[in-house]
Order: structure tokens, then sequence, then C-alpha cells
């Protein structure tokens, strides 16, 4: 009795084996994709897109705020911005503003967080506390100071100088040379807990072992904070003074509320006076091109800290 043979099948090739998917299977799964996709876009293009690109076209025009009879007249509007006094004081305004109020927000959000990071009492409380103020409204805060804080004569803040025998009676708000100090106090007050926040979650992410082996060599809690804390916090504290210089570049409410710009414009930010050109005035394309122009200057600060930090990043990598 013969036994059968069995032949083994060919092995295949392995372009045969080869997981490229068919053209047919591409172009399904990025029909599919478009489709996901497809309502973002739309909601991008309308509400992001759509404007920037007319707000363009309006700062190449006379537009008014009805509408009506406008016309292109190209660059005019950016040549007089640039040659308007009362765009560059107010630019000046918001950047005396950016360079007082962004280094007590780092420095105090800074404090705040290594005193409650330390502290072993109610640590709940003192979280809520200093966070909490972030979380009113402008309107809120800007009443606030207003009317309890920095009234004369009757204001905590004068009498707190009464306590100390100091001469209370200042115009916190109505004198030039305290209304940009006090509008920089009420904006540490109301938007410090963002940084405070963000500085805890950063010191929670430090290993705790870094701190058992300095202090196993004998550093002290000065030695410590400067060659562990500071330097792991170097991340950190490159995002915070970013986002604080982009805020408070874009000041406009509490100043609005407290002041409305005063005394004599001297607390007036470029964001309201370009509302005021474009609403008061009613000058739409000369706002337009005023507020492309402090667009451009944002855009200009973003690429400079860009390029600081990635030369300070292939620095350290070199390291």
């Amino acid at each position: 009795m013969s036994v059968p043979t069995v032949t083994a099948p060919p092995p295949r090739s392995s372009e045969s084996t080869a997981t490229t998917p068919p053209r047919t299977v591409r172009r399904h799964w990025t029909e599919h994709g478009l489709v996901f996709v497809a309502p973002f876009l739309v909601v991008y293009a309308l509400f992001l897109l759509w404007p920037l690109l007319y707000g363009v076209k309006m700062s190449l025009g006379d537009d008014n705020i009805a509408g009506t009879d406008s016309h292109f007249i190209g660059f005019d509007n950016y040549a007089e911005a640039l040659q308007d006094p009362d765009v560059w004081s107010s630019l000046w305004n918001t950047v005396w503003f950016t360079i007082l109020s962004t280094v007590p927000l780092v420095l105090v959000g800074l404090g705040l967080a290594l005193l409650a990071h330390h502290l072993r009492v109610v640590q709940w409380l003192w979280r809520l506390s200093w966070f909490a103020p972030f979380l009113l409204p402008s309107g809120v805060v800007g009443l606030l100071f207003m009317w309890v804080i920095f009234p004369s004569d009757f204001g905590f803040a004068d009498q707190a100088l009464a306590s100390l025998g100091l001469h209370p009676g200042i115009g916190w708000l109505t004198d030039e040379r305290y209304a940009m100090l006090s509008i920089v106090a009420t904006t540490v007050w109301w938007t410090v807990g963002f940084n405070f926040l963000l500085y805890l979650a950063a010191l929670q992410a430090i290993p705790q072992h870094l701190y058992e082996a300095a202090e196993l060599d004998g550093a002290g809690a000065w030695a410590r904070l400067r060659n562990i804390t500071l330097p792991m916090l170097r991340r950190t504290t490159g995002v915070v003074v970013v986002l604080q210089i982009l805020a408070s570049l874009k000041i406009f409410d509490q100043v609005y509320i407290m002041t409305a710009g005063g005394p004599d414009d001297s607390t007036r930010p470029i964001l309201q006076y370009v509302y005021q050109a474009g609403f008061t005035g009613y000058r739409i394309g000369y706002a337009s091109a005023v507020s492309y122009l402090f667009f451009a200057l944002i855009v200009i600060v973003s690429l400079i800290h860009l390029r600081l930090t990635r030369r300070a990043s292939e620095e350290g990598a070199r390291i």
C-alpha cells in the first residue's frame, strides 16, 4: 500500500505578505476622517478665519460703524496709526503695565506656591483662598477695588495708611502717579491664583528623593531651594512668564471699569484706544488697522520668546 505524498504549499512571496493597504482603503479612511474633522473646520473658518480676513479688508478701507460709503484706501490707515501720538502713548501704557505686573505676578505666585506646598495645616484652605479671586469676574473685581479699597479718605487703603500714621487721602485712581500702580495691585490680587496653581502643580511633580539626598548631604533649606527647586521650575517659569506677558498686553477690563483710561489717558491701554476709535469715533477701518499693528507686536514678542527658549534648550542639551 503506497503512502500518498503531501506537497507543502509554496511559500508566499514578500510582496504578497506585505500589509500595505490598497488605495481604496486609504481613500476610505481619508473620507471618514474628513467627515469627523469637518464640523471643527467649519466652526474654525466661520468664527476665526473669516473675521480675521474680514478685519484685514476693513483695515484697508475707510469703513465706518454704519457700514456705508466705504472705499478702498490701501495702507493709509496703517500710515496714520504709525504717526498717531495717541497710539504710541496707549501702547506705552500697555507695555508699562506689562512690565509692572509681570514681575510681581511671577514672584508672588511662586512664593504662594512654596508656602502652600510646605504648609501642613489645612492645606485646602490656603489653596482655595489664594486661587478663589481668579474665579471672580472682572466687573466684580473692578467695582470691589473701586468702591471698597481705593476710595479717598474712607477706603481700605487709606484706612491702612492712617493706622500706620501716614497721611491718607491719596487719589489712588485719580492721580497719575498712583493710578497705574493701583491697577497693577488689583490685577496681581485678581490673577495671581492662576500662576500659583501652575507653580503648585510643578512643585508636586519634583521627585522627593532629590530633597532627601540633598538633606543627607547637609544642604539647608535655602540651598535646596536654590539648587533643586528653582532649576526644576525653570520650564514652568518660562510658561508663566509668556502667559503673563500675553495676558498683560491684552489688558482692558479693569482699566475701563476703574479709571476709563484716565486720568488724562495715563492708564489707557491700546485695546481701549481701539475701542474708542471704532465705537466712539466710528472709524472701524482705522481701529482695525491699529488692532492689526498690535497683533503684529504680539506675534513678534512670541517669536522672540520662542527663539530664546529654543536656544536655551539647545544649550541645556549640550551640557
